[in-house]
């Protein structure tokens, strides 16, 4: 004989799961960040990935979304998390030259030198894209214009191979050396 009890639990399946997590992605493209705090405190874990690697705090961050950002951060969510090609939050968000992202994944543990397996760092996308204010918050936050990655470039040398006139000329002024000559 079933108790009221068992009657009332409901069968969870895989496909009931999987829904879950498809909403808290569109949740976190969306910037939805009541409906993720919601999802993350009742039990979905706060460094869910897709089939990317893409965390919920790294589609959240890279789409712009502060609040939801912050939620994630909030709980418990890793911004040194890595996609599947090596990308952290933080380099995501100096790609796009938000520096409301940046300065907040930094103030909750996103190291400002942090990189993926190929050694790219936030500074060299930031270099790369012409990002100045991004750029900016990094080096007032430590980061190494030196450092070099897997290929031993440096931020300068990104900046300059991709055209980056106003990165190129901050990231030389602070070498000491003369501003790019363009061809």
């Amino acid at each position: 004989m079933k108790t009221n009890t068992q009657e009332s639990q409901a069968k969870v399946t895989d496909a009931d799961v999987m829904n879950v997590a498809r909403t808290a992605f569109q949740h976190a493209r969306a910037g939805e960040a009541m409906s993720l705090a919601w999802l993350v405190t009742a039990g979905l874990p706060a460094n869910l990935a897709n089939e990317k690697g893409d965390t919920l705090l790294m589609l959240a961050s890279y789409h712009g979304h502060v609040d939801a950002t912050r939620a994630l951060l909030l709980h418990g969510a890793d911004p040194e998390r890595t996609n599947d090609r090596g990308q952290t939050p933080l380099a995501g968000a100096a790609f796009k030259g938000d520096v409301t992202i940046a300065r907040l994944l930094l103030d909750h543990g996103a190291r400002v030198d942090g990189a993926g397996p190929d050694g790219k760092t936030a500074l060299m996308f930031a270099a790369m894209f012409d990002r100045v204010e991004v750029l900016e918050l990094l080096l007032a936050r430590g980061a190494a214009p030196e450092f070099v990655d897997a290929e031993k470039r440096t931020a300068l040398d990104y900046a300059r191979a991709m055209g980056a006139r106003r990165t190129a000329e901050k990231l030389a002024g602070l070498q000491g050396t003369s501003a790019p000559q363009r061809a």
